[in-house]
């Protein structure tokens, strides 16, 4: 059970894209304490931090420049690429499309071998990796994830495309969206979204993104959906949602000695 949060941002936004993403992050801390990383689009290329640690040893260290206006962020807890192998960890990258994954998707070696992909580093075992090859591959296109077996909730940016962050959810993960004035976040908790609204001050209308739907966002607003056939008859033992518990009560309590300091 991983965690991902991110968001799209207006120009016009006046959130601190830096604590808007210590926020998100601290909400989403305690699903996982494997690896944790995010990335920014800034001037058309997309930058992406990572390391093998909990949320809390990276928190301080967010940096998002104010030009940015996508982030993705991920905390995990691994099935398949173990973490000490750093392009297993989340931001994934495959070519031009840089993403992140909570769940498990069960035919990525049949995925990659049946379109001859290429891994991006020879020894990335990573499952997720699939999701982003296809992105790539069919340029978003929504109908390409009815290939995937598995379950899913994943946002990427495409390097060819510049002011467009996807969101995409399959089966057996959560996905929320919380649309402001300038903004859109995503989590995968409707309580990550809720935090980010106590400490940045900010209004969502709050909406669980249905399973086999997948989200344009731009400039902080959803420009188009599409669905999708997600694998519905994937089945797999329950996790809890809570996987690092002392990850997220840190990250809790930094996030508000930040907003005190403010």
């Amino acid at each position: 059970m991983c965690g991902i949060a991110g968001y799209s941002l207006n120009d016009n936004s006046e959130l601190d894209r830096t604590f808007v993403a210590q926020a998100l992050l601290a909400g989403i801390a305690e699903r996982g304490a494997d690896a944790v990383g995010y990335a920014f689009r800034s001037s058309g290329s997309v930058a992406v931090h990572k390391q093998r640690s909990g949320a809390s040893a990276l928190l301080d260290r967010v940096s998002v420049p104010e030009e940015a206006t996508q982030l993705l962020v991920h905390v995990r807890d691994y099935t398949k690429g173990h973490p000490t192998i750093e392009a297993n960890n989340h931001p994934v990258r495959h070519g031009s499309v840089v993403g992140i994954h909570n769940g498990i998707i069960t035919n990525d070696e049949e995925i990659f071998a049946r379109h001859r992909f290429v891994r991006s580093h020879p020894d990335m075992t990573v499952d997720s990796a699939a999701i982003f090859a296809l992105a790539e591959r069919a340029d978003s296109l929504a109908e390409a994830f009815d290939q995937l077996r598995g379950s899913m909730a994943a946002a990427w940016m495409d390097e060819r495309r510049a002011d467009v962050l996807f969101l995409a959810r399959g089966v057996g993960r959560p996905l929320w969206i919380g649309r402001g004035e300038n903004e859109l976040l995503f989590a995968s908790t409707e309580a990550t979204l809720k935090l980010a609204e106590r400490y940045c001050e900010v209004e969502l209308e709050r909406e669980e993104v249905a399973q086999g739907t997948l989200l344009a966002l731009a400039h902080g607003r959803e420009v188009w959906r599409e669905q999708f056939k997600p694998d519905h008859a994937h089945e797999e033992t329950p996790l809890p949602a809570v996987r690092a518990p002392r990850e997220g009560a840190s990250c809790l309590k930094r996030l508000a000695a930040i907003a005190a300091a403010v």
